[in-house]
């Protein structure tokens, strides 16, 4: 089982923030716990099952990241530089 502790930011506007690449850390995390946790072998686990749900955290996770890098790269994101992230 993991343990991760992931930092809240509070916003201006009220909101709370996670900080992007936190969020991708813990999904990429979790699918690799899935995949481990596959590989004990137990009957009941159907491998690939396991292997197309951690498949779609590391798209997501992929996708959070291309999105970030596209934000951050344009002026608009650079007047809201670190919303997306690390």
């Amino acid at each position: 089982m993991i343990h991760v502790t992931i930092p809240l930011i509070p916003g201006d506007d009220g909101i709370t923030l996670i900080p992007a690449d936190r969020v991708t850390a813990l999904l990429r995390t979790i699918a690799v716990d899935w995949m481990n946790s596959a590989d004990v072998d137990d009957p009941a686990v159907d491998r690939q099952t396991v292997d197309s749900l951690a498949g779609v955290l590391d798209e997501l996770a992929d996708s959070i990241d291309v999105e970030c890098i596209a934000f951050t790269s344009t002026p608009e994101g650079w007047a809201r530089d670190g919303e997306c992230g690390g």
